[in-house]
This record gives C-alpha cells, sequence and structure tokens, in this order.
C-alpha cells in the first residue's frame, strides 16, 4: 500500500482485501479506512466460474479464461455496464493482473451474490472473473473505493511480488 502510494498509483486511504483462501459461502471482502482502522464493509464477493466451485483455486490474467486474478489494483472510473453502476480495475502485477482492464474485469453488482443464492444453490453464484459484489452494497462500495484506492486480492497459492519491479 505505501509503495503504491508513494508512486502515486494509489491516492485514497482506503484498502479493499479480498481474502480467496476463504469459503465463497463466507464474508471475505472488506473495505478498510486506513486512517481510522474502521471496516467500512464486510461482504460476501464472487470469483471467477473457472476460478473454482465454493472455493477459489485456479487464477489467470488471460483474456476468456473466465478465472480471478490475484494481487494489487488501483480501482478506476465508475461507468455504466450491463450490471448497471460498475467500476473499472487496473491490476499492477505485470503478468498477474495487469489485463485486467482490456479483459473488462471490473467490481459490479450481482443477484447471485447473495445468502439466498447461497441457500438455494450450496454456494455463492460466480462471475467471469470480476469481483462481483451484491446488489445492495454494490453503489456504496463502489462510491467509496473508486478513482485510486488500493485494492487487493489474496490466496495462500501465491506470494505477492509486492515490494519488488514487477509492480508498474
Amino acid at each position: 500500500y505505501y509503495s503504491l502510494k508513494e508512486k502515486g498509483l494509489i491516492k485514497k486511504d482506503i484498502l479493499t482485501l479480498i481474502d480467496f483462501s476463504l469459503s465463497s459461502n463466507t464474508k471475505r471482502l472488506w473495505v478498510i479506512n486506513l486512517i481510522t482502522g474502521d471496516v467500512l464493509f464486510h461482504s460476501l464477493v464472487a470469483h471467477g466460474k473457472n476460478t473454482g466451485q465454493e472455493f477459489a483455486s485456479n487464477f489467470s490474467n488471460s483474456a476468456e479464461s473466465f478465472k480471478s486474478s490475484l494481487g494489487f489494483y488501483s480501482t478506476g472510473e465508475i461507468y455504466n455496464g450491463k450490471h448497471g453502476m460498475s467500476l473499472r480495475l487496473d491490476g499492477l502485477e505485470k503478468g498477474v493482473n495487469d489485463n485486467a482492464r482490456a479483459r473488462g474485469v471490473v467490481m459490479h453488482a450481482a443477484n447471485y451474490v447473495s445468502n439466498s443464492f447461497i441457500q438455494n444453490n450450496k454456494r455463492l453464484g460466480r462471475s467471469l472473473g470480476c469481483p462481483a459484489v451484491p446488489v445492495e452494497l454494490s453503489k456504496d462500495i463502489i462510491n467509496t473505493i473508486k478513482d485510486k484506492s488500493c485494492f487487493f486480492i489474496y490466496h495462500p497459492s501465491r506470494a505477492s511480488k509486492f515490494g519488488t519491479k514487477s509492480i508498474s
């Protein structure tokens, strides 16, 4: 976070953290105010349909893989897409997530990200690689984290290259 802020790649004191080591049936997204330490949001979040079923295990930076990508991102601008209000994400790790914008990996609302979907299907719904969030929280989360905040997707299968030359 501090390295990215120093380089001007992020501007806000907000961190979005997704822990893909956790079950998709649990809240595994946190939005944290780094000045106050307050957790602003704690939410369900989807992973890509080819990333895994209940648990995320396969990741990719390739177009049309329908997999999530790990690592550090900078949040971009809001636009109105097929899922309504959506937020562009810029991957900051070469070869890991730097194709996110070109792939159309964005944060958006999805009705398959809900407790009722979990109850009916025994797991959360899955996206085409996007970190999709519940419809009722999406606008608030997107408005809070838009415009150059730090966004990090974690999974223990890959140590981040944070602090190395891989962050552009």
